[in-house]
């Protein structure tokens, strides 16, 4: 998991240094938002997953 969200921030990095460089600002706020987006889809499915688990672990 941690893999991932580094492996995705790492992407976001480099799209939106190269979309930055070429004077394409505006694209590179919307790629770093898609990234935050997906990391937080990611997250919020884990954190739900552990709550079902919990849920689940004392039988609520």
């Amino acid at each position: 998991m941690i893999f991932k969200i580094a492996g995705i921030g790492i992407i976001v990095s480099v799209l939106s240094l190269v979309l930055k460089k070429s004077d394409r600002d505006e694209q590179a706020m919307m790629t770093v938002l898609a990234g935050l987006i997906v990391v937080l889809m990611l997250i919020v499915d884990q954190i739900s997953e552990l709550f079902e688990t919990v849920r689940t672990v004392f039988g609520l």
